[in-house]
């Protein structure tokens, strides 16, 4: 049975209440990794335990909406740098921006893997958001003459991810130059 009925607006409060666990997490997580408990989560974002358990039933809920968070964060950079930087170099920002991106979240590895289905969609989220990004970026790379025409955007973000497998931030960041050097090659 359908109903006719819109869906409930989140009250603006709630959605305060979301996107401050949601920042807490980040930074929690960053600092004491994914089962860090529940109440440093809380406290951090200023809210009840009741609060918390009302958006994210689950941790799963809550590390996949920090996940979520940090994808459209990075995605959204794109057009920023697209629209304020020439072709290349909003390529090369955007690229240290997912480097950091990949880098950090390598601790959601082992959670997207472990089988638990709330993770399930994440991938095809990361692809849905990232693909079009760096498409565009590439597309504009490639139509200024910058770089070759031939680079699909996934195998592109599959090769950055491959390359930031270590935690080394500024050794990964080298790396990716690297490679930003190789997609010059014969443009």
């Amino acid at each position: 049975m359908t109903s006719d009925k819109p869906p409930r607006r989140v009250r603006a409060d709630a959605q305060r209440n979301a996107e401050a666990l949601i920042t807490a997490a980040r930074e929690v997580f960053l600092t004491s990794g994914l089962d860090a408990p529940v109440r440093e989560i809380t406290t951090r974002a200023g809210v009840g335990l009741a609060t918390f358990y009302r958006h994210f039933p689950e941790r799963s809920d809550l590390i996949s909406a920090v996940f979520r968070s940090e994808v459209d964060a990075t995605a959204a950079t794109a057009a920023t740098l697209a629209a304020t930087h020439e072709p290349l170099e909003a390529l090369t920002l955007w690229l240290q921006r997912f480097t950091e991106f990949v880098t950090v979240k390598r601790g959601l590895a082992a959670a997207l893997h472990s089988g638990n289905p709330t993770f399930t969609p994440l991938p095809g989220y990361f692809s849905q958001r990232f693909e079009p990004a760096l498409g565009a970026l590439l597309d504009a790379a490639a139509t200024a003459g910058e770089i070759r025409a031939d680079i699909p955007p996934a195998q592109l973000l599959t090769a950055v991810s491959r390359l930031c497998s270590s935690g080394d931030m500024p050794e990964n960041l080298r790396l990716v130059t690297l490679l930003i050097d190789g997609l010059r090659f014969g443009a």
